[in-house]
């Protein structure tokens, strides 16, 4: 599916092949929302991805169902009248939303903290990284938050990736300027994405943030000056994912239906070093779980595989199923992995020893699609997880898992 057809739904959580950037969409209102313990929603929009999954028979190894599940709860949900649920971010109790109104909340024992506002682009992604917040926007651009007042929420922008200073610099040299695979070949200034940032993700060991995008390339930015130190040209279609892992490996997915691995080297520079994946459906979203130790990628199909990583070593460990429509998100954290997909439902994994993992449960309440997820650990000591999910049911629930 094009990107025309996903921006008519006005659902477009990934990119399957290359065309023209749309513009952004506000919100309607302010107004929110909080019913505990309940799973009712707005009605579903029409979603692109209404499709069923042929789910062909793979020669890898399936996961097991474990019946009955262990508990798993709804504890409330979150609900604004303004916009889809685009992307999630949590950290030590502090929940972070952005929509496709332009607004990102910040949300703490279930009731809303603070907004504030992007000035055009609507939030695809969010990461923090101590007291910085990092948005990936529709526009093309990250930027830069922090906390000001930790007491009422405070937040201000003190950044944009990249400055606009960078940018009027590096454009007097022609040089800067290199052509864009996923954008017909059209030159660029390389310290600019082109089109979307799809997706964000932090090496806090490097102090290094990785952006991917629609115009086929992921950036990587050093945070200490907020420079742009690298451009990779990774895919010949649009990066819809991008995963840190540990030992200086980096994760790319694509419409085009590949997964990539690069590597850090000593020199700065990332250079690919293999190729986990190539299929016909559209890599939809990535993760890296147990410390690094496996990489989940889900697809549009819905299906997601995953691979287990021996130093600098994978090997293909199996496939979950578990979802009727597209992949649309993952989270992983301590042995859990989880998906959340256009079919409305969150699956929930553990993995065991080996490359078994089991199917826990299936979260179920949206009424659209699921876009993204976030976890954190509960915090009661009984070794729960917290699990927020986002959909374009304009609500955020929240789980006890």
């Amino acid at each position: 599916m094009g990107r025309q057809a996903l921006l008519l739904a006005n659902m477009d959580n990934y990119k399957s092949s290359s065309s023209s950037t749309s513009s952004d969409g506000d919100g309607d209102g302010d107004d929110y929302a909080l019913d505990r313990l309940s799973a009712d929603s707005s009605p579903l929009m029409m979603s692109p991805w209404n499709h069923a999954s042929p789910l062909p028979k793979l020669p890898w190894p399936s996961s097991n169902i474990s019946t009955p599940p262990p508990p798993a709860a709804l504890v409330g949900t979150l609900r604004r009248k303004e916009g889809h649920i685009c992307s999630l971010a949590a950290n030590d109790g502090l929940l972070y939303t952005g929509s496709d109104s332009k607004n990102i909340h910040t949300w703490r024992d279930m009731k809303e903290s603070s907004s504030f506002k992007s000035s055009s682009g609507f939030i695809k992604a969010i990461v923090i990284s101590g007291d910085k917040i990092f948005t990936g926007h529709q526009d093309g651009r990250i930027r830069v938050w922090t906390i000001t007042d930790a007491g009422n929420g405070t937040h201000r922008k003190i950044g944009t990736l990249p400055s606009f200073f960078a940018v009027v610099k590096a454009s007097m040299r022609p040089k800067n300027y290199v052509p864009v695979a996923a954008r017909r070949n059209r030159a660029a200034l390389w310290i600019k994405h082109a089109d979307a940032v799809s997706s964000l993700s932090m090496c806090e060991e490097s102090g290094l943030l990785y952006s991917a995008s629609w115009d086929g390339t992921i950036k990587v930015w050093r945070i200490q000056d907020s420079k742009c130190v690298e451009s990779v040209a990774a895919h010949g279609d649009a990066v819809n994912a991008v995963a840190a892992g540990g030992g200086g490996m980096v994760y790319t997915g694509s419409a085009d239906g590949a997964v990539k691995v690069w590597r850090r080297e000593a020199a700065g520079r990332h250079r690919l070093r293999r190729t986990l994946l190539r299929q016909d459906s559209a890599v939809t979203a990535l993760a890296v779980g147990g410390g690094g130790a496996v990489v989940y990628c889900g697809s549009s199909d819905g299906v997601v595989n995953f691979w287990e990583v021996e130093k600098e070593d994978l090997s293909h460990g199996g496939v979950l199923r578990g979802h009727e429509l597209a992949v649309l998100c993952l989270a992983a954290a301590g042995d859990l992995v989880l998906s959340g997909s256009a079919d409305k439902t969150i699956c929930v994994w553990r993995r065991e020893r080996g490359v078994e993992h089991t199917h826990l449960t299936v979260l179920e309440g949206h009424v659209g699609p699921v876009k993204c997820l976030a976890v954190e650990a509960d915090g009661g000591g009984d070794g729960k997880w917290r699990v927020y999910s986002g959909s374009l049911d304009n609500s955020v629930k929240v789980w006890s898992v």
